[in-house]
């Protein structure tokens, strides 16, 4: 080959492999497969669901109190004395039965002093019959020698009333040395226990002086305060002028912690203060327990003793045919997201009766066997398509793998 082909060779080679490129690249462009042009696929929301079912429920209301004695008194002498003996139930925290002397104050003035009365009364009583018998005189004298009527003083009526007051002084003496002699012994008004004594042998006591506090054992009571919106779930006994009540109040169960343990006593609740309280605007309900400090049948539990803290579960009224669904199901004040039979989602207004912390209690405007939305959405609008899973089946299902 002459070098001048070769020459032309070498400058012609390069292009030709350009130009087979080129044919070759608008040929793969024109014989490439269309392409399917398609839109995202986007589904529906996935909601947890639960499924109404129509019960009736009993509310209940709780609260808080100290338990305090429903009566409490101080022991205040009547009389005054040195004090010869003290009961062994005179302790702090001992208990004594109606009628048991507590304590005793020296009788020996007393007694003196209703010997001197019982003087009094029959010098009175001779007294009265020798002017009985000084009446009589006067008026037989005055029939036989007197002429018209007789005054009283010729009749000695005056002397006579003067001797019948006088008897009756000395009755009224002789009366109140023997209430003061009975006195020097002082017995418990009721069955009770003591708070607080402060009265030993050989101490002089004086009249008006408390020398212990005590308080019955028949009854406690719990002063439970309630916010005024929560009385409309019980079904409290109101107090009217002229309008005393005979039904008893709601049963109220007591529970608190002892060693350990959680105990639990019932009462009822049997009225409600005077006042509602100006700064926290509660209304205040006194539960009464019978027979606090005797055996129940736990043999553990101990006495519900007074200054134990308490909580309290007040039984409120029945409703019936009502939905108690989570809180979570709520939506403002009183609205619910229900599925319908196509998942979709439609706003629905309910009569709610009660919201608590867990859960909400609709009275109306929602039907057994409909399907409620659980879960928190950020953009809802009605008649939204959504997928669906039941709360109830899919624990269900949880149980059963």
């Amino acid at each position: 080959m002459s070098q001048r082909r070769l020459k032309l060779l070498k400058i012609l080679a390069p292009l030709l492999l350009l130009v087979a490129g080129a044919m070759a690249s608008v040929a793969m462009v024109r014989l490439r497969p269309e392409v399917e042009t398609r839109s995202p696929d986007r589904k529906p929301p996935l909601v947890r669901t639960e499924v109404v079912q129509l019960e009736n429920r009993q509310y209940h209301v709780k609260s808080q109190g100290t338990v305090g004695p429903r009566t409490e008194s101080q022991l205040v002498p009547e009389v005054s004395g040195r004090v010869t003996w003290v009961s062994p139930s005179l302790a702090s925290g001992g208990f004594f039965e109606t009628g048991e002397t507590l304590f005793k104050i020296d009788p020996y003035d007393y007694q003196q002093a209703v010997i001197q009365a019982r003087a009094e009364v029959a010098r009175a009583k001779l007294r009265l019959a020798q002017e009985e018998a000084e009446a009589r005189v006067a008026r037989k004298e005055w029939g036989d020698l007197g002429n018209g009527e007789a005054k009283a003083l010729t009749l000695r009526e005056p002397q006579l009333e003067e001797a019948r007051a006088a008897l009756a002084a000395a009755e009224a003496r002789l009366d109140k040395t023997e209430r003061d002699l009975d006195r020097t012994r002082f017995r418990a008004p009721y069955a009770g226990r003591v708070r607080e004594e402060k009265v030993d042998v050989g101490q002089f006591v004086s009249v008006g002086a408390p020398v212990a506090t005590i308080y019955s054992v028949d009854y406690a009571e719990v002063r439970l305060p309630l916010p005024n919106d929560e009385l409309a779930y019980l079904e409290i006994p109101l107090d009217y002028r002229d309008d005393p009540q005979t039904n008893p109040g709601p049963r109220v169960v007591l529970r608190s912690e002892f060693a350990g343990k959680t105990f639990e006593w019932e009462g009822r609740i049997v009225r409600t203060e005077g006042e509602i309280d100006p700064t926290s605007r509660m209304v205040h309900v006194v539960a009464q327990i019978k027979d606090p400090y005797a055996k129940g049948a736990d043999p553990e539990r101990p006495p519900l003793a007074v200054g134990m803290f308490v909580q309290a579960e007040i039984e409120g009224r029945m409703v019936t045919e009502v939905a108690v669904l989570p809180r979570a199901a709520l939506r403002g004040r009183d609205q619910l997201l229900v599925v319908d039979a196509n998942d979709r989602l439609r706003f629905r207004q309910v009569t709610v009766d009660r919201t608590t912390g867990t859960e909400v209690i609709v009275a109306g405007g929602i039907e057994s066997g409909e399907r409620v939305c659980l879960s928190p959405l950020e953009a809802v609008t009605d008649g939204m398509l959504v997928r669906t899973f039941d709360t109830d089946s899919d624990a269900a299902a949880g149980g059963q793998s």
